[in-house]
This record gives C-alpha cells, sequence and structure tokens, in this order.
C-alpha cells in the first residue's frame, strides 16, 4: 500500500470514532501541552534572570572584604573590613585584565526633600561605577573627576528615590539633605527595575566615593569594589590578575588564605538560574509521565480496534495484502493518533505558556527546537505503542479472522 493511502485509511478511521480518539489523545495532548508550556516559561525566566544579572553590571566582578576571626568567632563575608582606596589605586596601576575599577561605598540614611523624606541607599563610587554597574542617566548629569576629588556634595537619584522625594517633578538642580549634610542634585538615573535577588536597583542614590566615604562613612573601609573585565573570556584571567595584585598590596605570605572575596558574573548567573532550571526539568519529568499513559492508552486503543476489525484483516489478508502490509496501516494509524494530539497539545502549550507569561508576568520563549521535538517524541510513542497491535493484527490467520464474529 501506497503512504497516502494508509494515512487516508489512518484519518478516516480516527474520524469514525471521534470521542474515542480524543479521550485516547488526551494523554499526549496533556503531556506535549504541559512541557511545551513548561519549558517556554522556564526558558522566559532564565533569560528574564540574565537580564537582571546582565543589568547588575557589564562583565562584572565584586571584590569584597573577608570575614573576621575573633576568640573563636567567624565573622560574616565583608566584616573584616580590608579594603581601601588604596587597593583600588592599586588595581588600576598594575593590572592589565580590568576595563574599569570603582570603589563602592554604602550608608543607609534618611534623606529630606522639603516635606519629603524617604531610606535609601547611598552609594558611593567613581564616574567608571555607572559604567561598570550599568546605570544610564536619565535626565542631567553625572559627577565628574574634579567633583570626586573637591569631595562634591552632589548626588544622582535612582527613580524610586525621585518619585518618593519629588513627585511629578524633575529634580535635577534641587538639594536633599544627608545626615544633615546638603546635597545638590545632579541627575536622575534610567530605571533598571529590581534585580535577580528581588532587590530594586531604583531604590538608590549615587554620589561621589569620596563624599560618601569621609563626609557619611567612616573615612577608610570600603564595602566593595568593583571592576569590568575586558570581555567575558578573559574574566578568569581578570580575577587572578586582580588576586595577585591584592595580596601583594596586603602583604599576605604564600600559602596565607586571602582576605577578601572575589565573585564574578558568571557565579551569580549561575546561582540565579540553577533553582529555575531544576523546577523545569523536575516539572517536565513529570508531564513525561502523561506522555507515557497516553502510549499505553494508544496501545489499548488500538487493541481494541484489531478486535473490531477483525474480519476486515481477515479480508484484506485473504484477497492479497501481505502481513507488512496490515503491520505499516496499524502503525501509521497509532502513529497518526499520536501526531494528531501531538499537534494539538503544542497548540495548547503555546496558549498555556502565553496565558502564564502574562499572569506570572515572564518573557515568553518558544524555541522551535522544543516543538520539533515534541512532534518527533509523539510520532515515536505512537509507533512504539502502536507496534504490539499491529504485529497482532499483522499475525492474523486469514481463515480464523473470517471466521471471527
Amino acid at each position: 500500500m501506497k503512504w497516502r493511502m494508509l494515512l487516508k485509511v489512518a484519518l478516516k478511521s480516527i474520524a469514525r470514532n471521534k470521542m474515542r480518539s480524543l479521550l485516547t489523545m488526551l494523554g499526549i495532548i496533556i503531556g506535549v501541552g504541559a512541557v511545551i508550556t513548561l519549558v517556554a516559561l522556564g526558558q522566559g525566566s532564565q533569560r528574564d534572570i540574565e537580564g537582571q544579572v546582565a543589568s547588575l553590571g557589564t562583565n562584572l566582578m565584586i571584590i569584597m572584604p573577608g570575614s573576621s576571626h575573633f576568640g573563636g568567632v567567624q565573622g560574616g563575608t565583608g566584616s573584616l573590613g580590608t579594603l581601601q582606596l588604596s587597593d583600588v589605586t592599586a588595581l588600576r596601576r598594575n593590572t592589565t585584565q580590568l576595563a574599569a575599577v570603582s570603589p563602592e561605598v554604602r550608608v543607609q540614611s534618611q534623606v529630606v526633600a522639603g516635606a519629603n523624606n524617604w531610606n535609601t541607599s547611598i552609594i558611593g563610587g567613581d564616574p567608571d561605577y555607572l559604567a561598570i554597574r550599568n546605570y544610564q542617566v536619565a535626565s542631567g548629569r553625572s559627577f565628574s573627576e574634579r567633583e570626586l576629588t573637591a569631595r562634591a556634595k552632589v548626588a544622582l537619584l535612582g527613580q524610586t528615590v525621585a518619585e518618593q522625594l519629588f513627585p511629578g517633578e524633575d529634580p535635577v538642580g534641587a538639594r536633599i539633605r544627608i545626615r544633615n549634610a546638603p546635597f545638590q542634585v545632579v541627575g536622575v538615573l534610567a530605571s533598571k527595575g529590581q534585580s535577580a535577588m528581588g532587590n530594586d536597583q531604583d531604590d538608590v542614590i549615587l554620589a561621589p566615593s569620596t563624599t560618601v566615604l569621609y563626609r557619611l562613612g567612616d573615612g577608610k573601609t570600603l564595602r566593595a569594589i568593583v571592576a569590568s573585565a575586558a570581555s567575558a573570556e578573559q574574566m578568569e584571567a581578570a580575577k587572578a590578575d586582580a588576586s595577585a595584585v591584592l595580596r601583594e598590596a596586603h602583604r599576605l605570605a604564600a600559602g596565607s588564605e586571602d582576605d577578601f572575596h572575589l565573585r564574578d558574573q558568571t557565579e551569580i548567573n549561575q546561582m540565579a538560574t540553577r533553582v529555575t532550571g531544576t523546577l523545569t526539568l523536575l516539572l517536565s519529568a513529570i508531564a513525561g509521565v502523561s506522555l507515557l499513559v497516553g502510549g499505553i492508552g494508544i496501545m489499548n486503543i488500538m487493541l481494541v480496534s484489531v478486535t473490531e476489525r477483525t474480519r476486515e484483516i481477515g479480508i484484506r489478508l485473504a484477497i492479497g495484502a501481505r502481513p507488512r502490509d496490515v503491520l505499516a496501516q496499524f502503525l501509521v494509524e497509532a502513529a497518526t493518533l499520536s501526531l494528531c494530539g501531538g499537534v494539538i497539545g503544542i497548540a495548547g502549550g503555546i496558549a498555556g505558556a502565553a496565558l502564564g507569561g502574562q499572569l506570572l508576568g515572564i518573557s515568553l520563549v518558544i524555541d522551535p527546537a522544543i516543538i520539533i521535538v515534541a512532534v518527533l517524541f509523539t510520532g515515536a510513542v505512537g509507533i512504539f505503542f502502536g507496534f504490539y497491535p499491529a504485529r497482532k493484527a499483522a499475525n492474523l490467520n486469514p481463515i480464523d479472522a473470517l471466521r471471527y464474529e
């Protein structure tokens, strides 16, 4: 029999029992739809997380102070206070793998503007800090090297702070007070939204590092040093280079532990996406059970179909059909039944992913490779689970089949 004729016979057989065929395909529909939906939302979540991590900075490297040890009690990362402005100078002079370096000083304080006030983080950095951390100036300007040297009391407001202190107004040129010190607003930062950890990246005020360190901080230690590697490929070399420079600057003996911690963007990205990947894999495995159940359903219905059409099979064999023709006929019917369920499942999965993305605020990513794999997999499920019924039909004795009531 020609394949076109086999497909025509298969479609007629499916159309003859519409409700039974639909119920048989239900497991395949649910399984494929669930896989498409979960993978699309999982990949969308991963892309959103990668975008959020990218918003933290370009080829970002964060150098944190080490942990303290006093009387057997260990402090957390950053408790040692080993980083100073001299370390920033050493990194700029002695490293070749870093495109930019900036100190990071952070204090938490109440900020007052007229009758409004807001508690936020004041971050001190150098002019390179904005480029390293991917901050853009929406209005006004950034602070200059001259203002950095002069410890000028100038500030850039994040969108959240600007809305709280100057609702409906342009704050550029206005004055604010931080710990009773007057600061002039020279710019407003473009919105960055939430970070991968859920923090509001717009709830900040940026100012020169020297201003924050000496006028608002302790005048000694930095919260961190942020740097940007020349490229993502050079990140490991940049980390090794920075580590060597800092160990020399801190005069650490060979074999002793570092008194600082290095983290890069790759580690942050992996940490943020690991949970999403695990959940997607787990839920996809559960959806795979639906495909297995659907395949078993196809096998059962095909066995019923073989029993119902025993006389038809006997007639075909009696007028010259070969056993392999009967085998091919029932395999095509099983594969067609499975593929129809797969196509419906793919359509339902895309619709479900679009709806879920809107409800959960997740980007929709439909990978064509997943759709191709789903189609091939459903066809394989139909052939695998339809082989036993098809083989049973092909091995029927024509005489016994013709006598079957």
